[in-house]
């Protein structure tokens, strides 16, 4: 069984997704920090305060803080559209790569019928 999990560890995929996970927080950090630091007191400036975790319903002792939701809301919002930019950004930045083109290669029969053709040239001479 530890020969196994050694074998499962050890495959690129696994790798490539731990890798992926350790990118991708950090990623996540950027992105926070440039909502939080840039967009959001950018869009302060146009709207105003875009502040809703005040808003709190209280039924009975109960506290639901709406506002924190629709913050979050608004935050994965403006999160998303960031990325989408920057993915975008990403892929005009970088070259896509260039596809050989390559003749694909002649079957059997099609070796066969220009032996055919090249015997039936050389006969006509």
């Amino acid at each position: 069984m530890i020969k196994e999990f050694k074998a499962f560890i050890a495959r690129g995929n696994v790798m490539d997704l731990a890798v992926g996970v350790i990118v991708g927080a950090a990623f996540t950090a950027i992105v926070n920090s440039l909502v939080e630091n840039l967009i959001n007191p950018l869009l302060g400036i146009f709207i105003g305060s875009i502040d809703f975790s005040d808003l709190v319903l209280t039924v009975g002792s109960a506290h639901f803080r709406y506002g924190a939701f629709i913050n979050s809301v608004i935050n994965f919002l403006i999160i998303a559209f960031v990325v989408f930019l920057l993915i975008k950004l990403l892929n005009k930045l970088v070259p896509k790569p260039v596809e050989e083109k390559t003749e694909p290669k002649p079957t059997a029969e099609e070796k066969y019928l220009q032996e055919i053709v090249e015997i039936l040239k050389k006969d006509d001479k």
